[in-house]
Order: structure tokens, then C-alpha cells, then sequence
């Protein structure tokens, strides 16, 4: 039996590099999701977010909101996608649907099953998939840097939801290391939401699933930020 995975992402942003369709056809991060829906499916992982051809725009935002708690509520992962434009600067962060399924991911939340009884889902696991800018690029979000003489991954995670940002690098107890210009290294599973970029996680998808809920299962060990300011 898969996994119930729900898929919280910007619709319309169309600063992605291009993917599906003629050259000239202008791609969205709906696009993207498309494919990993498809590749959900070989994987034998179950889908639970809204398909392309799901119209909601004719309904209420409260109507819309109660379908997605459901889907949510019934799925064990969240899978965020960031995308360049995915923040809107013009609304509060409570407005906007990416930081509220987030939010309503990490809870747990208590409901009557058919028989009356009452059922707490647990807080789902939690991965961040970056997808490539319309250059091919990363950097907006993430890019390799000379940290130390290892050299060391940079995500720029000032960028994010704040809600994102605050469960990532949240291990209790972290296993880190000062270089000499004053960066700081982790190591090891340091974020409840780990993020991989879109190239590396199609095509190892399972791995990268499995790993979020070997993180999940020690969920004690972070700080879990749950709410939208």
C-alpha cells in the first residue's frame, strides 16, 4: 500500500524552466506537479491533491479550504514545492494557501470516524522540492558555496513561508561545525523539512519520500513550528 501525499505549491507561478509542451508554451508549477503526480502513480504512492482538471474557482474560498483540510487530513506526507514567485509580498502569509496547508500538515487534528469514535491524525512528514527558475536555475533558493574547505550547500531560506523556514535547521541538538569566515555547517537530518532540488528527487523519488518519514519518526527530536502569523 502507498503512501497518501498531498502536494502544496503556487498554481500559477511561471518563472519554472520549461517541461512539458512546445518550447513556446508557457509552463507552470502546475506543470511540474502534473509529473510528479505521474510518477506518484508508477511509484504506487497515492495522490491526494486537487487533479489539473479539477475546477475550484467557482467556489467559496471557505469551500475550497474545507476540501483541502480533507485531503490533507487524510494524507501521511506534504510535499512543498518552492518556487521562485511562490510568495505573494502583497498578502499576509495567513492569506495565502501554501503557509495554511503547511500549517494544518504539521497539526494534529481530531475527527469523528463513521462510528462516532474520535481519530487524531499525526503530524504528516514533510518534504520541500525545489523547482529550476525559468533560466534552469536553483539559486534563487539554492546554490553550492566555499564554506569551510569542504565547501558546504546554501539554501537561502530567508526567502521562504516563515513557517517553512522555521522548520528547517530546527533540530533540538544539531551536529555542526564554525568555519573560519563565521559560516556554520550541519550535518546530518537537521530540518524537519528537508529540501532536494527537482532533478534529484524525480528521479530517486522514492528515496527521498522514505527518508521524510524516517525523519517523522523522530519527530521528538525537533522543534516544530506549526502555526501562520
Amino acid at each position: 500500500m502507498g503512501h497518501k501525499i498531498f502536494v502544496s505549491y503556487k498554481y500559477a507561478d511561471s518563472d519554472v524552466r520549461h517541461i512539458t509542451g512546445e518550447w513556446w508554451e508557457t509552463n507552470t508549477v502546475r506543470d511540474y506537479v502534473d509529473v510528479l503526480e505521474e510518477k506518484l502513480s508508477e511509484s504506487n504512492q497515492i495522490y491526494k491533491g486537487e487533479s489539473d482538471g479539477e475546477d475550484l474557482s467557482q467556489l467559496s474560498e471557505e469551500t475550497i479550504w474545507q476540501k483541502l483540510r480533507d485531503r490533507i487530513y487524510d494524507s501521511t506526507l506534504t510535499i512543498v514545492l518552492i518556487s521562485k514567485n511562490m510568495k505573494d509580498p502583497y498578502k499576509l502569509e495567513r492569506n495565502q494557501w501554501i503557509p495554511r496547508e503547511i500549517s494544518y500538515s504539521l497539526k494534529e487534528t481530531s475527527r469523528k470516524d463513521s462510528s462516532g469514535n474520535s481519530v487524531t491524525s499525526k503530524t504528516n512528514a514533510m518534504l520541500a522540492v525545489v523547482i529550476p527558475d525559468r533560466n534552469g536555475s536553483y539559486r534563487y533558493y539554492t546554490y553550492m558555496n566555499s564554506c569551510c574547505e569542504t565547501g558546504c550547500r546554501t539554501l537561502l531560506t530567508n526567502t521562504l513561508f516563515k513557517i517553512l523556514r522555521k522548520n528547517m535547521f530546527n533540530l533540538k541538538n544539531p551536529n555542526t561545525s564554525d568555519c573560519q569566515n563565521g559560516s556554520r555547517i550541519y550535518y546530518g537530518d537537521s530540518s524537519y523539512i528537508p529540501s532536494v532540488e527537482w532533478d534529484t528527487f524525480i528521479n530517486d523519488i522514492d528515496t527521498y519520500i522514505e527518508k521524510a518519514y524516517e525523519i517523522r519518526e523522530k519527530i521528538d527530536d525537533y522543534e516544530i513550528y506549526k502555526e501562520v502569523d
